[in-house]
This record gives C-alpha cells, sequence and structure tokens, in this order.
C-alpha cells in the first residue's frame, strides 16, 4: 500500500497509449453488467470504464488481486496502477490529460455513466463512490482554471478533421453518419460547419435518427436503406453502439457496384471511418476495391496535433492535480473511519434513548410536546458531547492512525485504557 494512503485501492486495464484497436477489442467485456456482478465477489467495490479507446476497471481492492483476476479471464497485455498512482492516473485521466484528443470533455461523462451503472448494479463501495465523484469534480475544476480544452476537439470531429484532411475539403460532399447516440451527435456537429450538399444520418431507431437530423439540419434515413445512401456518399462515419459490425462486405460491394459507371475503370472511392468500439465495420470490407477504411487507430495524428497545442496547459493541469493527490489520500483515509464512528455513535444513541425513556417515565402523563422536547434535547446533547471525539477519530484516520482511534472509542465506550505506542 501507498506510503500515506492506508486504503487498497487500484486499477488496470487497456488504453490507446498501449492498444491498437483490435486488442482493445478483444480487452472489452461484452456484458458490462455480469462482469460487474462477478468482479463484486472478489473486490468491495468495483467500476468498469469502456470507451471507444480504452477499457479500465477501478476496483477496492489490492493490484495483485486484480491482475490475478483478469488473467483469469485471458486477459493480457494490460497495465497496472495501485495506491497513490491509481489515484494519479483517475485524476489526470478526469482531466482529459490521458484522452486521445486532449483536454476532451467526454471522458466527465463517461466517468460518470460507469459510477451510475456500478451503483445500479450494487457493485460499488464508499471508496469507489468516493474515488470516481473526486475524480470527475477535481476534472471539472482543472477545465475552469486552465485552457486545456479550450477549442478541444473530440473523438467525433476528430473523424470529421481526418475526412477533411484526407479529401482536401468536405464542401459539396455527401456524408453519412451511422448512429444517433453520443457519439454521433459530436460528429453531426462537427458537420454542421462544412458546407456538405447532404447530411444523412442513419439509426437501428428511425425516431432517434429524425431527432438528431433535425437538430443539425440533415435528412434522417431508414437504417434498411442503409448501403443505398453509402453508394450516395462520399465519406462514411460509423460510431454506433453495436456489440457486432453493422456494415458488412456484402453491402459494400453491391454499393460499390453501383458506384462504377460503365466508361469508369474504376468505382468512385469511398472512405469508411470508423469509430466505434466494438468496431462498425466488418474488417473484410477493407480489401473491396475503392474502399478505404480508417479506424481510431488513424486518429493518433490528429491527436498528435492536438497534444502540442495544450501542452503547455497540461503542465499546469499536472501541478494542480500533485496538489490534489494530499488531499484526495486524506478523504478516502479519512472514509477508514466509517465503521469505528458508526460503533460510537450506536453506543451514543442506545444510552440516551434508555436515559430520555427514563426521563419520560419519571414525568409520568404528558402531552406529546413535552415528549419531543426531550427527545430533541437528549439528541442534541448526545451529539455536542461527542463532537471532540468524533473530530480526533477522522484526524486519527486521515492521518493512518486507525488504530489509535479504535483505541479512543474502545476507551469511550468499554472504558479500556489508551495505550497509544510510541512513534520511534
Amino acid at each position: 500500500m501507498s506510503a500515506g494512503l492506508h486504503v487498497p485501492v487500484a486499477c488496470a486495464g487497456i488504453s490507446h497509449h498501449d492498444a491498437d484497436v483490435a486488442s482493445l477489442e478483444e480487452f472489452r467485456f461484452p456484458d458490462e453488467a455480469a462482469m460487474l456482478a462477478d468482479a463484486r465477489t472478489r473486490f468491495k467495490g468495483v467500476v468498469l470504464l469502456q470507451t471507444c479507446n480504452r477499457v479500465e476497471l477501478l476496483v477496492h481492492g489490492d493490484a495483485e488481486s486484480l491482475a490475478a483476476y483478469l488473467k483469469e479471464r485471458g486477459k493480457s497485455g494490460f497495465w497496472v496502477r495501485e495506491g497513490i498512482d491509481a489515484l494519479r492516473h483517475l485524476l489526470r485521466l478526469a482531466a482529459g490529460m490521458d484522452s486521445m484528443i486532449v483536454g476532451e470533455d467526454q471522458i466527465l461523462g463517461q466517468l460518470k455513466s460507469a459510477l451510475a451503472l456500478s451503483q445500479q448494479m450494487g457493485t460499488s463501495s464508499t471508496l469507489t463512490d468516493l474515488c470516481l465523484t473526486k475524480a470527475v469534480h477535481v476534472g471539472i475544476d482543472i477545465r475552469n482554471r486552465t485552457r486545456i480544452n479550450n477549442g478541444a476537439v473530440s473523438i467525433g470531429s476528430a473523424a470529421v478533421r481526418l475526412a477533411q484532411n484526407l479529401l482536401g475539403s468536405l464542401e459539396g460532399k455527401h456524408i453519412i453518419v451511422v448512429g444517433s447516440g453520443e457519439m454521433g451527435r459530436l460528429v453531426t456537429q462537427a458537420l454542421a460547419a462544412q458546407h456538405l450538399t447532404a447530411m444523412y444520418v442513419t439509426n437501428r431507431t428511425f425516431a432517434r435518427a429524425v431527432a438528431l437530423a433535425d437538430e443539425i439540419g440533415g435528412k434522417a434515413v431508414n437504417f434498411e436503406n442503409l448501403y443505398h445512401f453509402i453508394q450516395l456518399s462520399d465519406v462514411v462515419i460509423s460510431c454506433t453502439a453495436a456489440p457486432h459490425p453493422v456494415i458488412h462486405a456484402a453491402g459494400i460491394r453491391e454499393a460499390m457496384a453501383q458506384r462504377h459507371w460503365p466508361l469508369d475503370e474504376a468505382p468512385r472511392p469511398l472512405i469508411i471511418i470508423d469509430i466505434a468500439q466494438p468496431r462498425d465495420v466488418e474488417e473484410e470490407v477493407a480489401a473491396i476495391p475503392g474502399v478505404h477504411v480508417f479506424t481510431i487507430d488513424d486518429l493518433r495524428s490528429v491527436s498528435e496535433e492536438n497534444l502540442q497545442n495544450r501542452k503547455r496547459e497540461a503542465e499546469f493541469a499536472g501541478r494542480l492535480i500533485e496538489e490534489e493527490i494530499s488531499r484526495f489520500i486524506q478523504l478516502l483515509n479519512r472514509a477508514l473511519a466509517g465503521d469505528t464512528l458508526s460503533a460510537l455513535h450506536t453506543w451514543a444513541e442506545a444510552i440516551r434513548i434508555r436515559e430520555r425513556d427514563k426521563a419520560l417515565a419519571r414525568i409520568g402523563d404528558c402531552d406529546s410536546r413535552v415528549v419531543e422536547v426531550i427527545d430533541d434535547f437528549s439528541r442534541v446533547l448526545a451529539k455536542k458531547l461527542l463532537v471532540d471525539a468524533t473530530y480526533a477519530i477522522r484526524t486519527s484516520a486521515e492521518c493512518g492512525q486507525l488504530e489509535d482511534a479504535e483505541a479512543l472509542v474502545k476507551a469511550i465506550t468499554r472504558g479500556e485504557p489508551l495505550c497509544f505506542q510510541n512513534e520511534e
């Protein structure tokens, strides 16, 4: 366990830094709910974060157990961080410093969603709740205190920039966006300023495609007509949340045949940018003549440009994170005092109720107002008597002196002598 931190916390996973699209896809957990339920049998708390370019687990537990758990499930090639290193990684992640597109804001929503799912599944703990809540708070604060997200692009808008780089300009082009979720919205918003001749939006749920198309001035098309509109388009950007490919080689071959005019030697080229995870496009599509498939791996050039532009802001954000680490440690150490304080207050509440009832019995018959006053008086008195003890216990926990805190509670509740161990 890291010096200064007295609760076991660890994280592990892979990301765009050390894995390509294929490795990310292989590492993913298709059934998040089942994975969380399974991991909860091994750890006090578990949170799973899966995005288009990372798969990470945060656990209330130690690094060795987490690594063993992942290996048992056939996972390999992952990194593991423990203690303060895990906390630092979490803060950098929330600040957008670990993202492919430095400073992007989407990670904050993804962290909130990961926490919400963990809580919904009953796999969170006080520790994991505190970790994620603190990280999101720090991520927001860093964006307010720096310009790390000033003009930052998302993965969606980076895909649009890639298309722009490939074609020189998107003006006058036809583009179809497959998927109308959060990523689809980011893509269409970035496309809206590109003076396209036509922007099509499709989704398996047609109503969602209509809603997004209306929002950005595009045209919603029925998913059944996907390949017809691919045939009409210059670029396809696919970003669904489907667990399997939605763009198949057979359909693309048919669409490309329709793009081949009789006097042309080859069909008009088609650019497909697949930013979904897992991938939306079958691998065989890349081998079809005239089709050029790009994935998240191809956005790295945009990422490098973005990183250089924000290097100074990232350095400032890094210093702010280091300042937050000590406060983060105190927050988690304080959580250790929860059970100890609970024992103290349970003991005090039992005495309060007993003495309250004795007093009411001595008074005899009395109206509800008297009962209410005596009850309130006893509750406030018990609380005020424990203020200093509660502060001492929490402070001891923050400093990692949990044994001293427990000794103090035993002295108060059982009359045991205080025998603090002197530091050498």
